[in-house]
């Protein structure tokens, strides 16, 4: 909330302007350390080319918008899609308004797509990712990926824009159930552009299905490396 109200007055000399965030994420940064996470992010060069994509990613935490901020200035033109009672969440919503985040009435599936389609003019015309959670929950077992929804892959090919899959590792060292929270690192992996031209309506299905086929065999992957790293760290300090 302090942030936001510091940021605010900033952003609205640029209002909607989505590099905004860029500045959000200088700032961010230091919360990470604060709260004791270190994100490495992976193929990042596949990010910092400037077009209009779908950028779609796991969900698994309200930190994984921390990890959004610390790449921000990577992806450069970026907008976030997130849901209409985030807005009401103020200072914080004005803020997130301010800086171009796309917000979506999840509960009315029509209107959501409506406002994900006026959200595509941003592929189109300003060649701008759009990023969005297709759990369109957060998944906190972190066991595997929840089903994804249809909007983000919708958007990508009535736009023929390609999806960019974004995978984050899991955060081993936390645990809501029973209130533990340590730090670590959190890998976050980008994996090659998922093209939709010449795809239509009708692929939709099968595009999202092979999206989350790669991104959750990459997660499994991911998870293996990040526990055998905490194991290792342990050994250490024994």
């Amino acid at each position: 909330s302090v942030v936001s109200l510091v940021l605010i007055p900033v952003f609205l000399f640029r209002p909607k302007n989505v590099r905004n965030c860029v500045l959000t994420g200088y700032v961010l940064r230091h919360i990470s350390k604060l709260v004791g996470i270190q994100w490495k992010l992976r193929r990042g060069d596949i990010l910092e080319v400037e077009r209009g994509a779908v950028i779609v990613a796991n969900h698994q935490s309200m930190f994984d918008i921390l990890g959004m901020f610390d790449f921000w200035d990577v992806m450069g033109k970026c907008a976030a899609v997130a849901r209409k009672e985030v807005f009401y969440v103020w200072p914080f919503g004005l803020a997130a308004w301010a800086a171009g985040v796309v917000f979506i009435d999840r509960k009315r599936g029509r209107v959501a797509n409506h406002q994900l389609d006026e959200a595509s003019s941003l592929i189109k015309r300003h060649k701008t990712k759009l990023w969005l959670f297709p759990e369109g929950t957060r998944n906190r077992k972190g066991d595997t990926l929840l089903p994804f929804k249809r909007g983000a892959f919708r958007v990508a090919v009535a736009c023929q824009a390609p999806i960019i899959p974004v995978v984050y590792s899991p955060y081993y060292f936390m645990n809501a159930e029973k209130k533990y929270f340590g730090h670590g690192r959190i890998i976050v992996q980008v994996l090659d552009p998922i093209p939709t031209v010449g795809k239509s309506e009708s692929d939709i299905d099968t595009l999202m299905e092979e999206t989350r086929e790669v991104m959750v065999k990459q997660y499994e992957l991911l998870k293996q490396e990040v526990l055998t790293l905490h194991d290792l760290d342990s050994q250490k300090i024994q």
